[in-house]
């Protein structure tokens, strides 16, 4: 897995952990301003992979980071 760094503090893997959705996929957005353990935030749960990233596409701001997470299993 490729590390993530958001204006210098990592994002800690207890946040990737939490936001990884058991199936389907999570839109996840990074806030580069948060703090450690507190720098990724759900947008939208989808279960089809081409629904999330169609979504993920649509997103109308520029300075807007976003991760598709997919399910576990």
């Amino acid at each position: 897995m490729v590390e993530i760094f958001a204006m210098g503090s990592e994002i800690l893997e207890k946040e990737k952990q939490a936001l990884t959705p058991e199936s389907g996929f999570n839109l996840v957005g990074i806030d580069p301003f948060g703090s450690a353990g507190n720098t990724l935030y759900l947008i939208e749960h989808f279960e089809k992979y081409q629904d999330a990233l169609k979504a993920k596409k649509e997103r109308d701001n520029p300075d807007e980071y976003l991760i598709l997470y997919h399910g576990a299993t």
